[in-house]
């Protein structure tokens, strides 16, 4: 879902050229995803250890007026690997929000998304809950989009880290035979006493390629940051979690 999220707006620019495709879709549409990825990264940050993710997910859009909700899940590690915080496996995104169009070349998508991490203890490692709420929008131009999102609660167990936000700036451009390029640079900064050691920009360099006769996407994109290497660092190996690396994800859908 999240690379949905990061690539939806832009996309949907592209229907105004398919007026009759989209008079064909059915009024209530819903689909299913399922795939796997060498690690999940998100905002550039590895959530597995740098290791193989398990994802899926479920979306229902209601197609005259835009209004979406969906769900999505993905395996991590990284609270387990926080002394005391728990054993939660899984993150366990839920999200609703419309898209819509502001004249010929303009779309726009605006929600909110809601980070859950079952049965976590992070308040208890000397953190705080990771549980996290975001309210996000996003303005999508031809093959560009620039969204940000703000935290309305602590940011993933972050202490007085409410009211952080991410910018998040791309461009997924169509190569032809269903290939896409996609380019994105982000920037998130963290409130709060570890404002300076959190805060960080990262980048993603990658292309897309799509069977749709099968329902599959693959994508392979360089993914990096320049992320605080102590504090982003894994408490289970010392290993940096924000390290420039090769990312493979595949995706089946329904």
């Amino acid at each position: 879902m999240k690379l949905a999220l990061a690539t939806g707006a832009a996309l949907f620019c592209g229907l105004l050229n398919n007026l009759h495709a989209e008079e064909t879709k059915p009024e209530h549409e819903f689909s299913w995803n399922a795939g796997i990825a060498s690690e999940y990264r998100y905002r550039g940050i590895s959530q597995t250890r740098l290791d193989p993710a398990l994802q899926g997910g479920a979306d229902y859009v209601h197609n005259p007026d835009g209004l979406y909700l969906g769900t999505w899940l993905s395996t991590i590690k990284w609270i387990k690997d926080t002394p005391g915080a728990g054993s939660t496996p899984a993150e366990w995104d839920i999200y609703a929000g419309k898209k819509g169009q502001l004249g010929a070349d303009i779309s726009y998508d605006a929600g909110a998304l809601a980070y859950v991490y079952l049965n976590n203890k992070l308040d208890q490692a000397g953190l705080k809950d990771a549980n996290t709420l975001e309210f996000y929008g996003q303005l999508s131009a031809g093959p560009a989009y620039l969204k940000y999102s703000h935290a309305v609660t602590n940011l993933f167990g972050i202490p007085d880290s409410k009211n952080s936000g991410y910018l998040d700036a791309g461009l997924n451009f169509d190569l032809g035979a269903d290939y896409t390029f996609n380019m994105h640079a982000g920037y998130q900064k963290v409130r709060g006493m570890n404002s300076q050691a959190a805060t960080y920009t990262d980048f993603k360099l990658g292309v897309t390629k799509e069977w749709k006769q099968h329902g599959v996407t693959v994508s392979l994109a360089v993914i990096g940051t320049n992320a605080d290497k102590v504090f982003y660092a894994s408490p289970a190996n010392g290993q940096f979690m924000g390290k420039s690396r090769l990312v493979m994800t595949a995706v089946k859908s329904f």
